[in-house]
């Protein structure tokens, strides 16, 4: 069961605890989480093998993966899912190669020309989940749009199974998407790696991807020696809907968004109490039949609920206020109420635009800040792989029409060497 409350009924604590969610917190972990970063620094390979062994009860002979391996898991793979794999890889390309834009030139004043040039970060760590679960999906998201910014050495990260393997199709996705070097290394002994280097595995200049409390403080940690993609928190949704949504669509991505952990958190904001009383039967009839039902229950009882507020204005305020992962819009009119969102990782509009379309297929990255995060950060992208470098040229007549700006500004900061730059290159002249 889902709770239902009204918005404007919560007291000041169940609102806070409503927008705060699980959040992202690594205290509790810290400690040990540092203790790796220093074994990893201090004995590289042999620890991230002792660590494997450790933590994921594995003894691993080597560390990267090999040609054999990739070579092995397009002969067993299943045709269907490499054809998935496959489709959704020409979709997330599709969509990232639009970001690619030639740079545009200006004339700030006469005679002098600035604009920017785009240079790619050249290593690059992508780390993907692994271990009990199988993410394909995450390799393309951050695989393929390193590979359309031009990163040179891409460089993906997982944890190994207990035969001391990578799942079969995160090793197909891995290679479709362009990755350069594979590593069978999880937790926060990857993020480590990533950023100090080994023998086995390159050190890169960012980390990208989502993981648990362990690698999320690892990244937090590692942050001034790379740079990382964002700050990753467990997965949410918040979906905005009227009468016209449909009720069983609404509830089976709820659930969807719980299955995820029983920190994930699945709300619904509605003006009306129609569509929020049959959402919550829907939810009670669907979780029956999930085969995760008992984490998705948890998930539910903790941070997941039903919001009936008075209005559909106060539901898109209280959204800003979120700021969620992934918000569904599902309304009379979606693209009135888009215009007034100011904070969202992804937004999907309508029926049929559920989240996991994203997830996998649609083409958008599913790699998104969470616990409110969208308001400063925004979904991956290939703007996350490189940078735009500043670019200016002035010709001699140029830089005169800028003289006597340049030489009073820094006269009145008091940086006479600065004067001097100017003024020496038209002296007499």
């Amino acid at each position: 069961m889902i709770k239902i409350e009204h918005l404007e009924k919560l007291s000041p604590q169940q609102r806070s605890t409503i927008l705060n969610r699980a959040g992202v917190d690594f205290s509790h972990v810290e400690n040990t989480v540092r203790n790796i970063i220093d074994q990893i620094q201090k004995r590289g390979d042999s620890a991230i093998l002792e660590l494997t062994t450790k933590f994921d009860g594995v003894a691993l002979n080597t560390i990267q993966v090999t040609k054999q391996e990739i070579d092995q898991a397009y002969a067993t793979i299943d045709k269907n899912l490499l054809n998935a794999i496959k489709t959704a890889a020409k979709n997330i390309e599709r969509f990232h190669r639009s970001h690619l834009l030639k740079p545009k030139k200006i004339t700030t004043t006469t005679g002098v020309t600035a604009w920017r040039e785009w240079r790619p970060i050249e290593k690059v760590g992508l780390y993907i989940p692994g271990g009990k679960a199988i993410y394909p999906s995450s390799v393309l998201m951050t695989a393929i749009p390193a590979r359309i910014a031009g990163c040179i050495e891409i460089v993906v990260c997982c944890p190994p199974d207990k035969t001391g393997s990578l799942p079969t199709p995160t090793l197909v996705a891995a290679d479709i998407a362009g990755a350069t070097t594979i590593c069978k290394v999880g937790g926060a002994q990857a993020i480590a790696a990533m950023a100090y280097g080994t023998k086995s595995v390159p050190a890169v200049s960012k980390i990208f991807g989502a993981g648990n409390t362990f690698v999320t403080a690892a990244k937090m940690l590692c942050f001034g020696k790379v740079a990382i993609d964002m700050p990753a928190g467990p997965s949410e949704i918040l979906i905005i809907a009227d009468d016209t949504a449909t009720p069983a669509f609404v509830a089976a991505d709820l659930l969807a968004q719980a299955e995820h952990g029983t920190d994930s958190a699945s709300v619904l904001i509605t003006p009306s109490k129609k569509l929020a009383a049959a959402v919550q039967n829907e939810v009670k009839k669907q979780l029956k039949i999930q085969e995760r039902k008992d984490l998705i229950q948890q998930s539910l009882d903790k941070f997941s609920l039903i919001l009936i507020t008075k209005s559909l204005d106060t539901a898109i305020d209280f959204a800003n206020e979120y700021a969620t992962e992934h918000l569904e819009i599902i309304t009379k009119n979606d693209a009135s109420v888009l215009k007034k969102i100011k904070h969202a990782g992804s937004i999907f509009l309508g029926n049929f635009t559920p989240v996991v379309a994203g997830d996998y297929a649609s083409g958008t990255n599913h790699v998104l800040p969470t616990a409110g995060y969208a308001k400063m950060f925004q979904a991956l992208s290939l703007d996350s792989f490189g940078c735009k470098v500043q670019v200016q040229k002035a010709t001699k007549a140029g830089l005169k029409n800028l003289q006597p700006t340049i030489e009073t500004l820094a006269e009145a900061e008091g940086l006479y060497a600065h004067k001097n730059a100017i003024t020496i290159r038209f002296n007499g002249k």
